[in-house]
């Protein structure tokens, strides 16, 4: 093992805190991961890592080679991968992604074998668990969210707004009918969207002469992730304000039926986030740009516009 490797690993511990968590990631025996960093430590003549049954935490020198790791560590990615693209037919390696489930179904997947057969060396890992996954700790290199941006230790690369349509199901109109002004929403049902279970929910919100109106609904189920939100609506327990682009296949099918299209909730923001580093590896650049032109494409033609490249 080099020396690159040791560092490679000594990272990962930092990263996640913990030797059995990042031998875990990296596929490698505890004990390995355990021996690089001591053989690292020794050829450094400093300790690294405050170790305890309990946790793992960086010393002050290792804080401060953390840092310069990170930034050899892209580099050296960097110059291994700049001659792939014209010598070995693209791009070399994996890129680990994050998105929402109907995102991914309705945008990205169906984009993908594109992709591929430029970069066949390319590895995607696509993630859509309906969570917020910890990008660093994870080793995600880069996610797609929807909504405000709360994480602000993170890069936040704006892609553009996404309508919101306002769904039922056919079963749910069969008993409660289809809603045609706001004023019939007392007698209809909302399924609730909270972050977090025991919040209160802001109800049915809509744009009305350019002002946010939030109204109170009655609706016996709340939630907390997309995909419960969906399959809720679909089960007829209420309607749901959720990103068109995240339902649309199952708005061309039936599945959902859409209600008030002139009292949709303002448009929610999607945007690219990826940890905060100096150099990011060319294949994770390319497919970061791959992404934000599939989602700028999706979104200009849900409205109609021509797409704008977003900026970084």
């Amino acid at each position: 093992m080099n020396s690159l490797e040791r560092m490679h690993i000594f990272t990962r511990v930092a990263e996640l805190a913990s030797f059995t968590q990042a031998a875990a990631t990296l596929g490698l025996p505890k004990a390995s991961t355990s021996t690089a960093v001591q053989q690292l430590e020794a050829e450094l003549g400093t300790r690294l890592l405050h170790r305890t049954t309990r946790r793992v935490q960086l010393t002050q020198d290792g804080q401060a080679y953390y840092e310069r790791c990170k930034d050899l560590l892209a580099d050296v990615d960097e110059l291994q991968s700049m001659f792939q693209h014209a010598d070995r037919g693209g791009l070399q390696g994996r890129v680990r992604i994050d998105m929402s489930t109907g995102m991914a179904r309705n945008v990205v997947v169906p984009h993908l074998p594109a992709l591929l057969d430029q970069h066949p060396g390319l590895n995607v890992e696509l993630s859509s668990t309906e969570r917020r996954v910890d990008v660093v700790r994870e080793g995600f290199d880069c996610v797609l969210r929807s909504g405000a941006v709360v994480d602000q230790s993170l890069v936040a690369r704006p892609l553009g707004m996404a309508r919101l349509a306002n769904c039922v199901s056919p079963a749910y109109v069969q008993r409660y009918g289809r809603p045609g002004h706001l004023h019939e929403l007392d007698r209809h049902r909302l399924v609730h969207f909270v972050n977090t279970l025991g919040a209160a929910s802001a109800g049915f919100e809509a744009l009305v002469d350019g002002r946010l109106v939030q109204r109170p609904m009655a609706g016996a189920v709340t939630v907390n992730n997309a995909e419960a939100y969906v399959s809720a609506c679909r089960a007829g327990l209420g309607i749901i304000q959720v990103p068109r682009l995240g339902v649309e296949d199952l708005l061309a099918r039936g599945e959902l039926l859409e209600v008030l299209p002139h009292h949709q909730a303002p448009p929610m923001a999607l945007t690219l986030m990826y940890a905060t580093r100096r150099h990011l590896p060319r294949r994770v650049r390319v497919v970061m740009d791959w992404l934000a032109a599939v989602v700028a494409a999706h979104l200009a033609a849900d409205t109609g516009e021509a797409p704008v490249r977003p900026a970084d």
